[in-house]
């Protein structure tokens, strides 16, 4: 059989993308019919009003999410290489954390980001460091979270989960090197003699900004975004099915700080997906309500640590489900400790 040249295969068509981005468009748009058509605790009417809400708090940080892929797909994986620093190392890790913490992106924006550093040549570490130091750690975030549980809790909260960040890094390059996970074979080595600055500089100054260059870089930006943009849609909906079918109010009541109100905690930030705008006043709920500071965090951490969508993405990313699944094998028993830690002190 002649061998069909690679510029005339069809591509394959990606059900769930479109499949997802259909069905979360139909959603929203149904929400300003269905309120005064069927009674409002009607499934559908939550449905519909969970992904009308959560697309109205995740918009933004999808588009700057596109925008900053767009950007790294313009910058040499050199020149982030050098930002990062090399991977394997303390500083390399420190380094990401700190990225994750100062970048103000929602968890959904920040998954884009993440997985293109992982393109970019970012080690295993670095790229998990960066996504569990980023997604509720943003300044905008911090100034809600110190409004609503004040400024030692929020600095406490920080801090510890930079602490988890970087511990989780420092031991998935261990694993890497160990040969006990795969390494990224995106990996680039930093010539010594390497000038960031001049280099910047002189690519800046070679770069022509005009209608086309724009143009080409916000198309990449959708493009080199997909692979997020389905699982942030399909996990839209999802949500908005265990809201419809889950009384998640009932379960306040049992956030107490026992071993029971953790795990009960950790289950319910497993299965709900909420987004870091979400999450925050839950948790705060969690603190003020329930007096459970221990499970106010675990709620924050365990939403990042076992989020499905961030771990089928991190899949996709490194083409690896025993990376993906790492994560919450790493993580989670480090949250619960502290959790139970904190509840036990407070």
């Amino acid at each position: 059989m002649e061998n069909v040249p690679a510029c005339h295969q069809k591509k394959k068509f990606d059900f769930l993308l479109w499949g997802s981005l259909s069905g979360v468009a139909i959603l929203y748009l149904l929400h300003w019919q269905l309120g005064s058509m069927i009674a409002g605790t009607h499934w559908l009417v939550v449905l519909s009003e969970t992904v009308f809400e959560l697309m109205n708090t995740v918009w933004w940080g999808i588009l700057i999410g596109i925008l900053m892929v767009a950007v790294l797909s313009k910058i040499p994986r050199e020149f982030v290489m050098a930002i990062l620093g090399e991977g394997g190392g303390f500083k390399g890790i420190l380094r990401a954390t700190l990225g994750g913490v100062l970048l103000d992106l929602c968890s959904h924006g920040i998954l884009m980001v993440g997985a293109k550093l992982y393109e970019r040549g970012a080690s295993t570490g670095q790229v998990m460091a960066f996504l569990i130091a980023s997604p509720w750690n943003s300044f905008s975030l911090t100034l809600i979270l110190i409004a609503l549980i004040g400024i030692p809790w929020t600095l406490g909260f920080i801090f510890l989960s930079m602490a988890i960040a970087i511990v989780t890094g420092m031991v998935f390059d261990r694993l890497v090197s160990s040969g006990i996970l795969p390494s990224n074979p995106n990996t680039v080595e930093i010539d010594n003699d390497f000038m960031f600055w001049q280099s910047a500089k002189a690519g800046i100054m070679r770069t022509t900004y005009n209608w086309s260059f724009f143009k080409n870089m916000s198309i990449t930006g959708i493009k080199e975004s997909r692979m997020v943009l389905k699982w942030i849609f399909f996990g839209l909906i999802l949500a908005g099915l265990v809201r419809a079918f889950v009384d998640t109010a009932s379960f306040e009541t049992y956030f107490g700080p026992t071993l029971a109100g953790l795990g009960l905690t950790v289950l319910v930030a497993t299965i709900m997906e909420v987004c870091s705008e979400g999450s925050t006043p839950i948790a705060a709920d969690i603190l003020t309500r329930a007096k459970s500071p221990g499970n106010s965090f675990a709620f924050l951490m365990t939403g990042v640590s076992t989020d499905y969508t961030e771990i089928l993405i991190l899949k996709d990313a490194t083409k690896s489900w025993k990376v993906a699944l790492f994560l919450p094998l790493i993580t989670l028993p480090q949250v619960m400790g502290i959790a139970w830690l904190i509840n036990t002190l407070a």
